[in-house]
């Protein structure tokens, strides 16, 4: 684990990533002061700037969950967090219609400069992919990837059009989805959410996120005229494939395709295998502060604990938001028949884990206390990260734990 010190204890990586820049947002959280607007304020006489960020994140969580007929389940969590704006939207569609019942559809939109694109996306797409027919029970895959990269080119072509009326044009949407048939799994990506299926207790396969730096998108963003600098287009945009942003497809005599910001998704076949397990599709809100494996390891430990797939997104989005990520959060979690199952043996486990950590934060508190100091959840947490603690979620750790943790220290604080 990183640390840095402070004073003669020494500080985790995540404590201080709580820390900077953010302590008094933390603090004000826990404590229940400080102000919810989204505004920076500046001197008299200067512009107001509003700031993407608000002083106390927005923790209520969008859930659902659902079934197919022939065994899939899913869930989807999804929380507007430190950003000014919910800017995410998503499709679960467990079974298809007109001949394709055993046909599953998923996909997460992760919007920017507004939700409207991420909106429409999410109303359009699959119509544009199955409207194209080359998606039927014969179960091509050359004839489904072919439908997907058309269905994402005619959404864009569509939306250009919606823009120009309502004003869209400085917004845009990654894209990261995912059908199921009876014999592969199609994943179709447009941007830095991502998609990763679990099989055999391994990250099998993953999507690719699609930046600016990467050599290939840099090639194309540079011969539309465009450059790369802060690893983003022109210093501002940080994807290089999303539907939308139309001021970045403005080159003349080039397809859409080759403009610096390309609508072509990456699509990649996987056949199915009776040792899949789960499909995660999530947007960057989360790929930033977690690893596919250190994902894949924390999900398989939640699965063997509880039943609700809608607490095991809730416990990722939190581990997210408490590992550091200021954005948007939305997962969707899809369970196949291979998926790990209720344990005795790990629920018995679990509940060691959270007596252990009950005493543990009550020692560190009375030992904070006797040396004349008055505990808060911080100085409890930088103790307690620098303790050995068996037994934590694998890919989770400590932070796996903050809410639990929180609820401790609040119930010491009141007790005094």
């Amino acid at each position: 684990m990183r640390t840095t010190r402070k004073g003669s204890v020494e500080m985790p990586a995540f404590v201080r990533q709580l820390v900077k820049e953010t302590e008094k947002r933390v603090s004000s959280f826990f404590k229940g002061g400080g102000r919810g607007g989204a505004e920076h304020m500046q001197g008299e006489g200067e512009e107001v700037i509003p700031s993407p960020y608000l002083d106390r994140p927005v923790l209520d969580k969008l859930t659902e969950e659902g079934c197919s007929r022939w065994g899939l389940t899913y869930a989807l969590g999804s929380m507007q967090g430190w950003r000014a704006n919910m800017e995410d939207y998503h499709n679960c569609v467990p079974q298809l219609g007109a001949g394709l019942a055993d046909w599953s559809f998923f996909a997460v939109f992760d919007g920017h400069a507004g939700n409207q694109v991420a909106q429409y996306a999410s109303q359009h797409l699959l119509d544009q992919v199955l409207a194209t027919g080359g998606i039927g029970p014969e179960d091509h895959p050359d004839r489904v990837r072919g439908s997907f990269t058309d269905g994402f080119l005619h959404t864009d072509k569509h939306l250009l059009t919606a823009a120009r009326r309502e004003g869209w044009e400085r917004g845009g949407t990654t894209v990261t989805s995912t059908l199921i048939s009876p014999r592969y799994f199609y994943f179709a990506n447009c941007g830095d959410s991502r998609a990763m299926l679990c099989r055999a207790g391994q990250v099998c396969f993953s999507t690719e996120d699609h930046k600016p730096y990467s050599p290939l998108e840099r090639e194309r963003i540079e011969s539309a005229g465009g450059s790369v600098s802060l690893q983003r287009i022109n210093g501002s945009l940080a994807v290089s494939r999303a539907l939308g942003d139309f001021s970045y497809k403005g080159a003349e005599n080039r397809p859409p395709t080759q403009q610096m910001v390309s609508p072509e998704p990456e699509v990649c076949v996987v056949e199915r295998s009776p040792g899949d397990e789960f499909l995660v599709l999530a947007c960057d809100g989360v790929w930033d502060t977690v690893s596919n494996e250190e994902l894949c390891a924390f999900i398989r430990s939640r699965l063997r604990v509880c039943t609700d797939l809608r607490d095991v997104c809730s416990q990722v989005i939190d581990l997210c938001l408490y590992k550091g990520s200021l954005d948007n959060i939305s997962i969707i979690l899809v369970c196949f028949p291979g998926a790990p199952q209720l344990s005795a043996e790990a629920l018995h486990q679990e509940a060691a884990l959270e007596d252990l950590l009950e005493s543990k934060v009550a020692e560190i508190y009375e030992e904070l206390s006797s040396q004349g100091e008055d505990p808060d959840l911080l100085s409890v947490l930088t103790v307690l990260a620098n303790t050995d603690v068996p037994g934590l979620p694998p890919g989770g750790g400590l932070q796996s734990k903050y809410v639990n943790l929180s609820a401790l220290c609040q119930k010491l604080i009141t007790a005094q």
